[in-house]
């Protein structure tokens, strides 16, 4: 039986993961910051909820991760995996960037991400054995559209994972990317607003067409955490996995693209003019039905 940290585990992709892997025999501690909001994730476990135990854990404090970690170890023992998953998103175009509330998502998507990897990678490297899982997006292989702090830091969990996998290469440790496209989870009605007034009011309706073109496609958390439970058991080392609506698509495309058909995207006067050049580049309609 392998113990696996799950962060941002009471609901989406953190809470899927939970039971697919307590329900693949896993031991799961299921981290949040308020092990109160368990109860969905308790109920949905089902016959497997004997194999998590929610745990307190807040990423954005130092004290909050190194308390969880040593209780974990203390009474489960050696954590194997460690699933970064606990994230928020924000929706800005650089002019409208509020910096105080861009610094809280950074804080979470990569500062949350890096204390939780520190904590655990000793014990791992030590015993040269361990995986550390990073939750990324297909915003972080792409420069999404009126999201360019929450794009930023995901660009940041990738550059830190590659880091990462180079650093552990030699110590046994794998790291894996899991980068979804859109899924259907708690974060995106959350996150449909914008700053208003403003004068890019064009950015963030295409962008947010292109959210409620991936909402209908209705991509469910479940078959993420499926992908991250892939990972795990894959044998043969894979650093990255691009999974739900759009994503591979997107992660496969953008790299093919030139700097000039990137920036002329941006240049499109009209909404049809623009749905019909990204469907051209990423094969992807997201036109409004």
């Amino acid at each position: 039986m392998s113990r696996v940290l799950v962060t941002g585990a009471n609901s989406g992709i953190g809470r899927a993961t939970a039971i697919e892997l307590a329900e693949a025999g896993y031991e799961v501690w299921a981290a949040m910051r308020n092990p109160d909001k368990a109860t969905k994730l308790m109920e949905g476990a089902a016959d497997a909820a004997d194999q998590i135990r929610p745990i307190a854990l807040d990423v954005d404090q130092d004290e909050s991760v190194q308390t969880a970690i040593a209780t974990i170890v203390r009474e489960g023992g050696p954590i194997d995996a460690l699933i970064n998953n606990a994230g928020i998103a924000m929706n800005a175009v650089v002019e409208d960037v509020d910096i105080a509330h861009g610094k809280a998502v950074f804080e979470t998507n990569f500062w949350g991400l890096i204390r939780c990897t520190q904590a655990v990678l000793p014990a791992m490297r030590e015993r040269r054995s361990g995986h550390i899982v990073n939750v990324s997006s297909v915003a972080g292989r792409i420069a999404a559209l009126g999201q360019v702090v929450y794009s930023a830091s995901k660009w940041a969990v990738e550059a830190m994972s590659e880091s990462l996998a180079q650093e552990m290469a030699g110590f046994g440790v794998r790291v894996s990317i899991i980068e979804p496209g859109v899924t259907r989870t708690a974060i995106l009605p959350k996150n449909m607003g914008h700053p208003e007034p403003t004068a890019y009011a064009g950015h963030y309706r295409r962008m947010l067409h292109f959210y409620a073109k991936g909402m209908v496609a209705n991509t469910s958390a479940e078959s993420v955490a499926h992908v991250v439970r892939g990972a795990l058991e894959n044998p043969l080392p894979q650093l990255r996995y691009p999974c739900a609506w759009a994503g591979p698509e997107i992660c496969e495309r953008r790299a093919k693209l030139s700097d000039q058909e990137w920036v002329a995207l941006g240049a499109c006067e009209s909404d049809n003019e623009y749905y019909e050049e990204f469907e051209r580049l990423f094969g992807i309609s997201i036109r409004p039905d």
